[in-house]
């Protein structure tokens, strides 16, 4: 993916190695069993604060995080940082743009980084639960650590794939601004299978972001297949198919791998937010 060096974006805000409250990661009570391990592994891959699960609390007002890494150990990421910035910034200007055309208002998103564990307006949530979206803050939250991951355990490698989860992110925002909740629940189906329909959505408007870096010419050679590659690898049933469980379409929060990657490839199809109703669609 191409992208500009030196960008300056106040949307990101880097809070990794500032002291924090309570703690230092998730409080898990009594003894540590099967369950515990999958609820960090499976909200680890999909994204989701599970935390509360295991007895995590708190939060509300200024984020605030915790690490006991100096502020200098955050300098080995200053490219991946410079990254960041660029792709939010773009992000974030082509919602903004297409917002305009069609006469609506765009309210910017902030994008934490951290390290390890982090106040928010949802509550206390560790790096444990990869990349996320709070809603009453209006900001996604990040551990860097999470793209290493996202290489070196997901096997989905590449910058574009890393622009991939921020504009899924951003994704969210998009739903925050347009009462998506309420839609969701005026589907009258289970908790479960409106997440997934929100999930989906945000796919489709990452898709929707990579249209337009694409037609702006930002994508390289093997950039859209690295992002799809990114989709396939953290769909529900792959995933529960590693953590050695059977697959269970009723637990699923995400969709498919097959139904993230369409997802996405429609919005990267089309360009257009229109295409992106998941809540209209008979089938995902």
């Amino acid at each position: 993916m191409k992208w500009t060096r030196g960008t300056q974006n106040d949307d990101v805000v880097d809070v990794r190695g500032a002291s924090g409250p309570g703690g230092t990661g998730l409080k898990v009570g009594g003894g540590v069993g099967v369950a515990v391990v999958v609820v960090v592994i499976v909200g680890r891959l999909l994204g989701v604060d599970l935390s509360g699960l295991l007895g995590g609390g708190g939060g509300g007002g200024q984020p605030t995080s915790h690490s006991s890494q100096p502020k200098q150990g955050a300098d080995a990421d200053k490219e991946l940082v410079d990254f960041v910035n660029f792709v939010m910034k773009d992000i974030q200007d082509t919602f903004q743009g297409m917002y305009q055309k069609q006469g609506k208002q765009y309210r910017r998103a902030k994008l934490y980084l951290f390290s390890r564990a982090i106040d928010t307006g949802c509550g206390r949530s560790s790096s444990s639960i990869g990349p996320f979206y709070c809603p009453p803050d209006t900001a996604a939250y990040i551990d860097l650590t999470f793209y290493r991951d996202l290489k070196e355990r997901f096997h989905a490698a590449g910058d574009f794939a890393q622009a991939y989860v921020l504009a899924h992110e951003i994704g969210h925002h998009l739903q925050k601004l347009s009462d998506t909740d309420a839609k969701a629940r005026a589907t009258g189906g289970s908790r479960n299978a409106a997440s997934v329909r929100i999930e989906l959505q945000a796919d489709c408007f990452a898709g929707v972001w990579g249209y337009s870096a694409n037609e702006r010419k930002l994508l390289e050679m093997g950039d859209l297949e690295e992002a799809i590659n990114a989709a396939g690898q953290i769909g529900d049933d792959r995933l529960q198919k590693e953590a050695g469980r059977n697959v269970n379409p009723e637990t699923f929060t995400h969709g498919t791998s097959e139904q993230r990657v369409h997802w996405f490839k429609r919005g990267f199809i089309t360009g257009r937010f229109e295409d992106c109703d998941t809540f209209a669609a008979t089938e995902l």
